[in-house]
């Protein structure tokens, strides 16, 4: 398989991972700003500090793959390990953005 079939497929899995973590900010019902700023603060400091994780990852990945010049089976399996780790980022960003000092979410996350 070619390196840019693996850059495609994990372009494509990246977004999908940013859509879910986006899919997982719960907007207050009530439409005030008080709502807004009061229950929304956290889930979305949180959820900002996991897009940038997820970029920078999506970065470095592209950055690595430039020197790539031959793929084989292991380099599948590794890049399939990162996506596995990437694709749990949005329900520990969920789960810690609830409540960022309850500690197992908080050792998830960091």
């Amino acid at each position: 398989m070619s390196k840019s079939r693996i850059e495609a497929f994990t372009d494509g899995v990246v977004a999908i991972i940013i859509t879910i973590l986006v899919l997982d900010l719960k907007l207050p019902e009530q439409h005030t700003w008080a709502a807004l700023f009061g229950q929304m603060r956290m889930p979305f400091v949180v959820y900002v500090a996991s897009f940038l994780m997820i970029a920078e990852i999506w970065n470095f990945h592209h950055q690595m793959f430039a020197a790539v010049e031959k793929t084989n089976a292991h380099v599948l399996w590794a890049n399939m390990n990162l996506l596995f780790w990437m694709s749990l980022i949005p329900a520990v960003t969920a789960w810690y953005g609830t409540d960022i000092f309850a500690r197992p979410s908080a050792m998830l996350y960091h």
